[in-house]
């Protein structure tokens, strides 16, 4: 599958089917503060993810006044 990271921005290939959270894992960032997105769409963190996926990796960003 082709991973889009963001912070900083990178792109990776990576073999194999997998859920989003063994994703999350092996790349080391933790899931409560990343968001993972496949076509557009959301995806949670049971989803499972195959290798003709192209998903891509945001950090969650908050703010407040």
């Amino acid at each position: 599958m082709k991973v889009l990271l963001r912070n900083p921005k990178r792109e990776l290939v990576i073999d194999g089917k997998r859920s989003v959270n063994a994703l999350l894992a092996q790349l080391d960032l933790p899931r409560e503060s990343h968001l993972v997105i496949r076509n557009g769409t959301l995806v949670p963190g049971d989803a499972d993810l195959t290798d003709d996926d192209v998903v891509e990796i945001r950090p969650v960003i908050s703010g407040g006044a």
